[in-house]
């Protein structure tokens, strides 16, 4: 069952820059659909309402894609060379989560993902593929675990012996039938480290994240005025949160990332406040012209800064 295209393929996606490459049959998500489920009743995705939209494909990705037989997950190791909550006890400096921090990941895992595509359909004229990176109704995390790449941890993002919990995912769906790799096992243990250093107590337990408290939601998906009993635990995070993701133990065995694009750029690493909050459109556009940061526009970066401030 194309056992040699799979060694070429893991092969090419090493050369590519890609960390991890893993693959899954598209029905190897059986519980994805039930717990989403679960999530939008208890309203936990709070004003992100296109997670309720095409749940039948997020929770079932062969309704997205009926011809796909493969399921290519991968993995890109974004791990700073750096302690992201060293900028925390710094108040007059703004804290941008590491993934932020330079050019759009969206932008780099497609096109490398693209090229590795491109690569496939030369080794087996026939395939057809699609890609896709946080653009789609496409469920990456439980795909990722599945395929082997990790398991979801207590703070419900994936987590790699290997990489920690710092990398990103892209998936290839293809027509082609590629021999599956083994899901990983759960290895958090009793840890807890993610669930205690939660500022504002986002995770009601251990697997299950309520957005609504998450400050990576507030700060970046939140249009409206973030809560008072909330603001306080903002601190001076400007953009996103690493917290969860940077006392995780699995991270010792991470290496800093080798893609350029993902190194911090330095006006980026620790801005300051007082120089933020003067950015009007222009100058904000330029400061963000390649980075995730530009989705959310000036104003509720703005009102970000002040909440700092």
């Amino acid at each position: 069952m194309n056992e040699n295209l799979k060694n070429l393929l893991l092969e090419q996606s090493h050369e590519i820059g890609f960390s991890m490459v893993r693959i899954c049959a598209p029905s190897d998500i059986p519980s994805a659909a039930s717990k989403l489920d679960s999530f939008l009743k208890k309203n936990h995705h709070g004003s992100m309402n296109w997670m309720a939209e095409r749940i039948e494909w997020r929770g079932n990705p062969a309704s997205l894609w009926p011809d796909a037989k493969s399921i290519i997950m991968l993995a890109d190791n974004y791990s700073p060379n750096h302690d992201p909550l060293h900028i925390l006890a710094h108040r007059n400096r703004g804290a941008i989560s590491v993934y932020a921090q330079n050019k759009d990941y969206h932008e780099v895992v497609k096109k490398k993902l693209k090229k590795l595509g491109r690569w496939l359909i030369q080794q087996e004229n026939s395939t057809q593929i699609k890609v896709f990176v946080d653009t789609a109704p496409v469920m990456e995390k439980p795909l990722g675990a599945a395929a082997g790449l990790g398991w979801q941890g207590k703070h419900t993002n994936l987590v790699s012996r290997d990489l920690g919990s710092w990398f990103f995912l892209g998936a290839i769906f293809t027509t082609l039938e590629l021999p599956k790799d083994t899901g990983e096992e759960d290895h958090c243990g009793s840890c807890s480290a993610c669930l205690d250093i939660c500022p504002t107590s986002a995770f009601p337990a251990p697997y299950e994240l309520d957005a609504r408290k998450c400050i990576s939601y507030l700060t970046i998906e939140h249009a409206g005025p973030v809560e008072l009993s909330l603001r306080d635990q903002l601190g001076n995070r400007i953009y996103g949160c690493d917290d969860c993701l940077a006392v995780c133990p699995w991270n010792k065995f991470a290496k800093e990332a080798n893609e350029i694009g993902y190194h911090a750029r330095t006006e980026l690493k620790a801005p300051k406040l007082s120089e933020l909050v003067t950015l009007d459109d222009n100058s904000f556009r330029k400061l963000f012209s390649k980075s995730p940061i530009k989705r959310i526009g000036r104003n509720r970066f703005v009102r970000n800064v002040l909440y700092a401030i």
